[in-house]
């Protein structure tokens, strides 16, 4: 027994605004990083947790480890923030994702188990970034250097 497919109703024009927005609102805002370096200060604000508890979030160096990566230096972007390596990707494969079902309107139908392995997937990514924001705290070469 096949599963039934769902179809967005909503015209083509619809569905992909959002999609189209977010990805013009993406692209200004990585020329704006490319264009402006986030290691000279004001800028860009500073990270709420390091000001104020003196600690490195998750977050912490992402916006110095873009502007590497934007330039060409990997090595920058892994001294910055280890775990954009995952969260680069992961996001434009999830943009591509979502602008692919938004082009043909076609949602995956409701499965109980996929959900319920996305919501065990979820969990373990928040864990990795917790723990990943406690231990670079720790561990030199995970800080996210001066900034």
């Amino acid at each position: 027994m096949s599963t039934p497919v769902h179809v967005d109703e909503r015209s083509r024009r619809r569905r992909l605004t959002p999609v189209i927005a977010t990805g013009i609102a993406a692209l200004v805002a990585t020329m704006y990083v490319r264009a402006v370096d986030p290691n000279v200060p004001g800028y860009f604000p500073g990270c709420p947790s390091r000001m104020i508890l003196g600690v490195d979030c998750p977050g912490c160096g992402g916006l110095r480890g873009t502007y590497d990566l934007l330039h060409g230096d990997v090595a920058g972007m892994l001294d910055d923030n280890v775990l954009l390596i995952i969260a680069l990707p992961a996001a434009v494969i999830g943009f591509l994702i979502w602008g692919v079902r938004a082009w043909t309107g076609i949602r995956p139908p409701v499965d109980t188990r996929r959900h319920a392995r996305y919501m065990r997937a979820s969990i373990v990514v928040l864990i990795v970034v917790v723990v990943f924001g406690v231990i670079r705290n720790f561990v030199p070469y995970l800080g996210s250097g001066p900034g």
